[in-house]
């Protein structure tokens, strides 16, 4: 047995890897924004978009931001990496980040939604939000809001939203949306992440509409199965993660969908898909129905008192 894994370890980590973005698009003049681009698979994307354009990384810890953009910096020779403060359980700060960067920045091609969190115990956001929803779903849903008419003034943009696997285990609880009558922190998680299918594919079908498209395309996708500190919040799933790291992808890999929706070519027209190793994936039920993404939009819209029509 140590023989044979001995001879098939670069196989199975060429299989674990899985698939790589190809596209050498270059960004010149244009400039992207990724959230939670401090560690993982955010600064990876970062790092990779870096060696092409202008990068904003945008992280609730600013000290970790400025590290990572200075390492990015000094690595690509890129002195237009920037780091900006963004907490996305706290509205008053996604707002005043929206703000500056709309105040400082004219241009605005690409938005990666990646920032998350993970199988956290229960708590709130700033605003009374359950933490995972609150975060992963809420907090990109109002950014994206209060940025997406200057991604129309610079079409073509894109809009990249980082989703999971995990969407198949979840549903909108609308009779609970804030788990303060039950909470699983595993199950949490799963919804929320519904949640970005769900936003993913009202906020394709609204930019299409009836009449035009506004040349902005927004697609989801699952990383895959990453070590990284997402888990840090569960001792099992660290201690897990460590053991079966070999199984699972680097955030370098980890990153290579979310760098594919940024910029390959061919997805230059394709709006309201959900992507897994660089190519389509398949979509559970529940992120393809459009009562609950329709119900989903009303009331994230009611909740965060803002108007999207």
């Amino acid at each position: 047995v140590p023989v044979f894994l001995f001879v098939a370890a670069p196989y199975i980590r060429r299989y674990v890897a899985g698939g790589r973005c190809k596209s050498t698009a270059r960004l010149e003049g244009k400039v992207v924004i990724v959230t939670g681009a401090n560690t993982g698979i955010g600064k990876e994307t970062a790092r990779d978009l870096a060696q092409r354009g202008k990068v904003i990384i945008a992280c609730r810890d600013t000290a970790k931001a400025e590290a990572a953009a200075s390492e990015i910096r000094a690595e690509t020779g890129n002195q237009e990496v920037i780091a900006k403060k963004l907490d996305l359980a706290d509205t008053k700060s996604i707002r005043e980040f929206a703000e500056r960067f709309l105040a400082e920045e004219k241009e605005l091609h690409i938005l990666i939604n990646n920032a998350g969190v993970m199988l956290c115990p229960y708590s709130k956001t700033a605003d009374g939000f359950e933490m995972q929803l609150g975060v992963n779903h809420l907090g990109h849903f109002l950014l994206t809001f209060l940025l997406l008419e200057r991604l129309k003034q610079c079409a073509p943009a894109r809009i990249v939203n980082v989703s999971s696997l995990a969407h198949h285990g979840g549903r909108i609880r609308f009779h609970d949306l804030h788990g303060e009558k039950s909470y699983n922190r595993g199950l949490a998680y799963c919804h929320s992440k519904l949640a970005n299918v769900l936003f993913t594919r009202e906020l394709a079908r609204r930019l299409q509409g009836k009449f035009q498209s506004s040349r902005v395309t927004a697609n989801a996708l699952h990383p895959g199965s990453v070590y990284s500190d997402l888990v840090r919040h569960s001792l099992v799933m660290t201690w897990l993660w460590k053991i079966f790291s070999f199984f699972l992808k680097t955030p370098c890999e980890g990153a290579q969908t979310s760098i594919y929706c940024a910029v390959a070519e061919e997805l230059e027209s394709v709006t309201g898909q959900y992507f897994s190793d660089c190519q389509p994936a398949y979509v559970s039920p529940r992120g393809r129905d459009d009562e609950t993404a329709k119900k989903l939009w009303s009331v994230s819209c009611e909740l965060l008192g803002i108007q999207w029509d």
